[in-house]
């Protein structure tokens, strides 16, 4: 309940803040352009708070946050008065409209910069892109890839982080290959060709690197518990924090990854444990908890982390970055992101990213929650992120999307007239169900990922 409680609240609070900016950007263009804003709203439905500025502009704040709106004075919505019509918005000429309709978006992409400016100038933390392990007869391991090789370049772009990484593989959908450079304990280069011909993101919950074999570096689990979750098997059992797991039903275990996949196999099964105490050896039976996995598999979950081996030193890297380059910065990963969402909604359109990728309303409050957890910098990444597509998912030529209305002023700036009404409609009655279907479809997808 709490984890859901979280959640929700953090998605309530950046969907707050990323609506807030986009329908200011709306709003602040309409009003230098000399059109009469009525109503400000943050949210859809019975108003929760409302009040009126010198301009009589009613600010509303509504009982469901899924969205915003402004509402501006429109002879084609309600009937105004002559002395008012210089005012509205159908009145002023196709530029204006263009420019006040563009405003959403681009206050998103706006706010994007800020926000990673803000991120880079509080400290970023990164993992250098030293590979772990390669999947056998994976691409990556036919490439010549390696175990313990740091990746510091893909195509053209430079490799610090892993992010970097994924950002620029994806960048390659479509290719044949790719130029990897990846650099060894010596310090010494080597350009690696990697085949990517066909390659496509068509599995759920499955990363770009892992789908073409590469497991980043992390320090080992040890056997040692860490943390012990409430109700789980492992309180039920008298498991205990700081215990060391030697055996299981007699066999040696030797790593983590060889307990999990034992806990894994034996849903609803008891075992014995045989663990280390400080200086004596406890016998537990153990009932690994039965839990449905996201492909409808029983799998056993025993409810424990373990004990994590520190870093080595000089793989995890803080910097910092002055207000300047900071916006440099931001402008720079805000463009790349608006770029790399564009190429996915393409991808995505050829088949190369599996629409089983699409995410709703709860992959995004999950993601708000967790990076919420993680601190401000986490959370002003995702704010950024999230702003930049919401920005670029506006920009669709649906004709319920920002997009779709600068469509037709567009084909109107060069018709030298507007678009028919019986057309615009028909528009609006296609885009929307389009909407209802992509919303549908990506809630389908956050649900079967719970």
């Amino acid at each position: 309940m709490f984890d859901f409680l979280w959640n929700l609240g953090s998605f309530i609070l950046a969907l707050g803040i990323l609506v807030t900016v986009h329908e200011y950007g709306h709003f602040w263009v309409a009003r230098k352009a000399g059109v009469k804003v009525l109503r400000f709203s943050i949210g859809f439905g019975k108003p929760l708070i409302k009040w009126h500025d010198k301009h009589d502009t009613e600010y509303v704040i509504a009982a469901i946050p899924l969205g915003g709106y402004v509402k501006m004075l429109d002879e084609r919505v309600d009937e105004v008065p002559a002395e008012q019509r210089h005012l509205s918005f159908n009145a002023k000429s196709v530029q204006a409209r263009i420019a006040i309709v563009a405003a959403g978006p681009m206050a998103n992409f706006i706010f994007a910069i800020f926000a990673l400016a803000a991120m880079y100038m509080v400290g970023v933390q990164s993992v250098k892109p030293v590979v772990g392990s390669v999947n056998e007869g994976s691409r990556a391991e036919q490439a010549g890839i390696m175990p313990s090789q740091q990746i510091v370049k893909i195509g053209d772009d430079n490799i610090a982080t892993w992010q970097d990484a994924t950002f620029a593989l994806m960048a390659s959908l479509g290719d044949k290959s790719v130029a990897v450079t990846v650099r060894d304990k010596q310090f010494q280069e080597q350009v690696k060709t990697l085949n990517i011909d066909g390659w496509k993101l068509d599995q759920q919950d499955v990363p770009p690197l892992a789908s073409l074999g590469i497991v980043p570096f992390r320090p080992q689990a040890t056997l040692t518990i860490a943390t012990i979750s409430p109700n789980s098997a492992a309180a039920d059992a008298n498991l205990q924090v700081g215990d060391e797991i030697t055996t299981v039903n007699g066999e040696i275990i030797t790593s983590w990854a060889q307990l999990v996949t034992v806990i894994q196999q034996s849903a609803n099964k008891s075992l014995q444990f045989s663990v280390k105490r400080q200086d004596s050896i406890e016998l537990l039976n153990v009932t690994p908890q039965g839990q449905r996995n996201s492909d409808g598999l029983l799998q056993g979950f025993l409810g424990v982390a373990p004990v994590v081996e520190k870093w080595p030193d000089g793989y995890i890297e803080t910097r910092h970055y002055g207000p300047l380059d900071s916006m440099v910065l931001g402008v720079t990963e805000t463009w790349r992101l608006i770029s790399l969402s564009f190429d996915m909604i393409g991808n995505l359109i050829t088949g190369q990213v599996s629409v089983k990728n699409l995410s709703g309303p709860v992959g995004i409050a999950v993601g708000a929650g967790t990076s919420v957890s993680y601190g401000l910098v986490a959370f002003l990444s995702f704010l950024a992120l999230i702003s930049v597509n919401l920005g670029v998912f506006n920009l669709l030529p649906l004709p319920v999307l920002d997009g779709g209305h600068l469509m037709y002023y567009i084909i109107e700036l060069f018709r030298k007239k507007p678009v028919s009404e019986k057309t615009q409609e028909l528009g609006f009655k296609v885009g929307a169900l389009l909407l209802i279907f992509l919303t549908c479809f990506a809630l389908f997808n956050d649900v079967s990922r719970l």
